[in-house]
């Protein structure tokens, strides 16, 4: 078993999010960090690009589901995120930090998931 590992990190997000409706009436950046597992080792992929993960691509389908409709919890929205990674086939697991500044005197609060196909 592989535990070889692709990361997007710092990955912004446009959002509209948060529990009073003022919060959920601006758009937000949140910041995420994903880690993907597959289930194939990269020493196996002989330079095949249809073996590994679009980062590109689940890059762009993390951003449009983020934006797609206002949530109140960012733990939602994580647990939105783990399934669209955990639906590719080629993922064995997966993890996902997102990051919220939105406490005065805090960097930023965080919410984090990981998942593991059985």
């Amino acid at each position: 078993m592989t535990n070889d590992s692709i990361h997007i990190r710092g990955l912004e997000l446009p959002v509209r999010i948060g529990v009073p409706d003022e919060e959920r009436a601006s758009w937000q950046t949140l910041t995420a960090d994903v880690k993907v597992v597959l289930a194939r080792s990269f020493g196996t992929m002989e330079d095949d690009l249809s073996e590994t993960l679009d980062y590109d691509g689940l890059a762009k389908s993390i951003k449009e589901l983020a934006a797609s409709r206002p949530r109140l919890l960012l733990e939602v929205l994580a647990a939105e995120i783990m399934d669209l990674l955990m639906s590719d086939g080629k993922v064995r697991s997966g993890a996902v930090e997102l990051r919220k500044r939105i406490l005065p005197g805090v960097d930023h609060v965080a919410v984090s998931m990981e998942r593991t196909r059985s």
